[in-house]
């Protein structure tokens, strides 16, 4: 066998793995870039850039993608927070001097603290209320057996979900009634007519006019309130509802208008009833714009409830607020700050979530 032979005959054995490792990339490079967009909506943006470098791709684009990504946001945090500890001393109110990052972070612990304690708290009462229980059983007293919920102060957590059940309450109630009629403002320019006039009303009402007006009607509507549904947490849902409903109207009614014509003149030639033309054609077409007046609602409910709970006193992250601005301590300001950030984190977080679900259904659309 010459040497060109033994050449060739390599080169045939190497062709094979040589397009097996590019496929492969391939499929790498692939999976790294349909996970790019749900890694970004998560906050880990950054890690694409890692995986590829990782993959084989060239390193000096990415490194600038990371340096985008990760590097100059962290700087950003890292500049506010030096520019707060510097400052927050010098600026002196009646609650003492501002508090810096170090003092609103040794309050969150305290806050978590109290929450643990509190949570040992009503473990050992209801421990203890079992025990007693037993022994009048065991005695045969079981008519004098009682069962009494804790009514301990709810924490810091509790009201945190306390704000996101009522928040989450007023913002189906506003999606049940704003997507159905903004599609039927859509498609109908008599009830676009009708409807338009009350929009542009209503929509720049304050949460802070509507709460005495709601609170009156549930209180007179809703006497019998329910452990499940509290009275102060029906009133915040429906001054939510009445502030976050437009956005999801108005981005409803401009998908639905917006879809093509073609679309729905086949729709007509098709003779496809009014659901069907609606499910099939309307919905996937006006889709985004629907999911953008939900992401636009959510925020406006949040921070809607927020300004309701102040006022109203009602349990959550606003009566919090409100009770340490009153309480006076020297912690409170350090915890008002601690709640501050946390709504901010909230609706952050709500909004990601809101964004994914967007990013989710367009995906499944477009498949």
């Amino acid at each position: 066998m010459t040497f060109a032979s033994i050449a060739d005959s390599a080169a045939e054995k190497a062709a094979p793995a040589a397009s097996t490792r590019v496929e492969r990339r391939t499929r790498l490079f692939a999976a790294i870039t349909r996970s790019a967009p749900y890694l970004g909506i998560l906050g880990l943006g950054w890690t694409v850039p890692l995986m590829r470098i990782g993959a084989g791709e060239e390193t000096r684009p990415q490194l600038r993608e990371l340096w985008q990504q990760l590097v100059v946001p962290l700087m950003g945090i890292a500049v506010f927070l030096a520019a707060w500890a510097w400052l927050a001393p010098q600026v002196e109110t009646s609650l003492g001097t501002i508090p810096g990052p170090a003092q609103v972070l040794h309050e969150a612990g305290n806050l978590w603290d109290d929450h643990v304690a509190e949570r040992q708290k009503a473990d050992d009462f209801f421990e203890r209320q079992e025990a007693r229980n037993d022994k009048l059983v065991a005695a045969g007293h079981a008519d004098r057996v009682k069962w009494r919920d804790y009514t301990g102060k709810p924490t810091y957590l509790d009201q945190i979900v306390t704000s996101l059940k009522t928040v989450a309450l007023g913002f189906i109630i506003a999606t049940i009634v704003a997507v159905p009629l903004g599609i039927a403002c859509g498609l109908s320019r008599t009830v676009n007519g009708a409807v338009n006039p009350l929009v542009q009303v209503f929509r720049p009402v304050s949460p802070l006019a509507w709460l005495p007006i709601v609170t009156m009607i549930v209180s007179a509507l809703y006497a019998d309130a329910s452990d499940a549904l509290p009275k102060s947490l029906v009133i915040s849902a429906i001054t939510v509802t009445l502030c976050s409903l437009w956005p999801t109207l108005i981005n409803t009614a401009l998908g639905v208008a917006s879809v093509d014509k073609d679309l729905m003149n086949v729709a007509r030639v098709l003779r496809l009833p009014a659901w069907k033309t609606i499910t099939k054609l309307v919905l996937p077409s006006a889709l985004p714009l629907i999911f953008t007046g939900l992401r636009l609602s959510l925020g406006v409910g949040w921070m809607v409830l927020i300004a309701a709970e102040m006022l109203a006193q009602n349990p959550g992250l606003g009566k919090f607020v409100w009770d340490e601005f009153q309480n006076g301590s020297s912690a409170s300001l350090a915890r008002i700050i601690v709640a501050v950030i946390t709504i901010g984190l909230i609706g952050f977080l709500l909004d990601r979530v809101m964004q994914a679900l967007q990013t989710a259904f367009s995906f499944q659309a477009n498949r």
